[in-house]
């Protein structure tokens, strides 16, 4: 199932400190576009019948059923774009394999869009 990195925990709990959402859980989500490319989310939320309840690195997480088989091994960080600019990215399982392969080389049929993806709110 889906992972998550201490950076992005710790700042999932720094927010969720935040009365707006007291009494709300994670919800992580993701979809799969015609195109074949996946789409990831998250946000906080209340919640609904048949979710599945998860803890992930002492984080309670929501996550429908239709979007389990998209966010099988994938991995949730809170890293730095630029400087100052700290954002929320999903990283697909096979982007992970890919960094930690030195003989990996992209596939051609790879789009752009297969990366790391920043998360909507």
């Amino acid at each position: 199932m889906i992972k998550i990195t201490d950076a992005a925990a710790e700042q999932i709990r720094a927010v969720a400190n935040n009365p707006d959402v007291f009494g709300m859980i994670l919800r992580v989500a993701a979809y799969q576009e015609d195109d074949g490319s996946v789409n990831y989310a998250m946000g906080f939320d209340h919640e609904r019948e048949a979710d599945e309840q998860l803890i992930c690195n002492k984080v309670e997480i929501l996550i429908a059923s239709s979007s389990t088989p998209y966010l099988q091994g994938v991995t949730l960080d809170f890293v730095e774009m630029g400087p100052g600019d700290m954002r929320f990215i999903f990283i697909p399982p096979f982007s992970a394999e890919d960094a930690a392969d030195p003989e990996s080389e992209p596939d051609a049929g790879t789009k752009s869009g297969d990366g790391p993806e920043t998360a909507t709110e």
